[in-house]
């Protein structure tokens, strides 16, 4: 049985059709009689070297030699291109995409150096489709690695070689992303996650003993009173304790994230994220604010409240 991914992909018995057509593009040729469009010199050695930092002084002063791995560079056709460039790899990419794999990534290369280059080398090179995968499916999705050898020349004679693999695939279909769990509501917090609704927070208060507390409870923890009303909380505290979450890992949270124990100026302690600075800069004593998130799911709506680090304090913007 054969048919289409959503994305036009082929599988099945078309699969392999399509297969069979890229592979009769091995051995054909890229490019022939290339030129450089620059030869090499000391200006593109200079700002290869400072963007690599690296400080070898073969690559400078009167005997410099290129670094060996700027061999592509000197081959490269920018964004005008290459007059030398065959139609062969660009119907070979046309076919792809017509299958549907509408997407690349470069994938590794392999370089072998035999000779260096010096400033005044004028490179010629010619390419070639050098080998196409069986169909491959990946994490990224499904499709074919496209490997082309690149053969540099100076005055005729082979001074490297270039080969560069890229993965021209089918992107995978996303899986939609995970509701975030809801809170248990009980006759006990109801009004808790109703404040949180509104974008306040709410503590409990004893009506005998004026004790604060959370979380909610139907009684008084200190005095036993069943009696109680609210007093709407500043939603300014301290990270009092935190932990970062690296396992298990839970579809709708992406680790690494801290979870902090929040001390609110009112007294009580809340746990929630903290945000507002990557996970490894949260620190015990940072000031927070409470900032309430919305998420959509199937149920609509739900509001939860985090504490983003206050500005200006701890190292780094989330």
């Amino acid at each position: 049985m054969s048919g289409k991914t959503e994305e036009g992909a082929a599988v099945g018995g078309e699969a392999d059709e399509v297969g069979a057509r890229l592979k009769a593009y091995e051995g054909r040729s890229a490019a022939v009689a290339g030129v450089g469009k620059d030869p090499v010199n000391a200006p593109m050695i200079r700002h290869w070297c400072e963007a690599m930092g690296d400080t070898n002084p073969a690559y400078s002063g009167p005997d410099a030699i290129a670094p060996p791995t700027m061999l592509q560079a000197w081959t490269m056709g920018g964004l005008s291109g290459h007059e030398g460039r065959t139609g062969a790899y660009d119907d070979l990419l046309s076919l792809l995409d017509t299958s549907g794999c509408t997407a690349v990534v470069a994938t590794d290369c392999e370089q072998e150096y035999l000779r260096p280059l010096r400033p005044g080398d004028r490179v010629t090179f010619d390419s070639v489709i050098e080998s196409v995968s069986g169909r491959k499916t990946t994490k990224l999705g499904t499709g074919y690695f496209v490997t082309t050898r690149t053969d540099v020349r100076v005055d005729g004679d082979l001074v490297g070689t270039h080969r560069f693999r890229i993965l021209k695939y089918a992107p995978a279909r996303r899986k939609p992303p995970a509701p975030r769990p809801r809170p248990v509501v009980g006759w006990d917090n109801a009004g808790f996650w109703q404040g949180v609704a509104e974008h306040r927070l709410l503590i409990q208060r004893c009506t005998d003993c004026g004790t604060l507390r959370h979380p909610w409870l139907p009684g008084c923890n200190a005095c036993g009173c069943p009696d109680w009303d609210t007093v709407e909380s500043s939603g300014e505290g301290t990270v009092y304790s935190y932990v970062v979450m690296h396992h298990p890992s839970f579809p709708a949270f992406d680790p690494p994230y801290a979870v902090g124990l929040v001390e609110l100026t009112e007294g009580v302690r809340m746990v929630s994220n903290v945000t507002g600075v990557p996970y490894d800069k949260v620190r015990i004593g940072l000031p927070v604010q409470v900032e309430f998130r919305t998420y959509e799911d199937a149920e609509g709506a739900l509001v939860l409240p985090v504490f983003r680090v206050v500005e200006g304090h701890g190292e780094g913007e989330a």
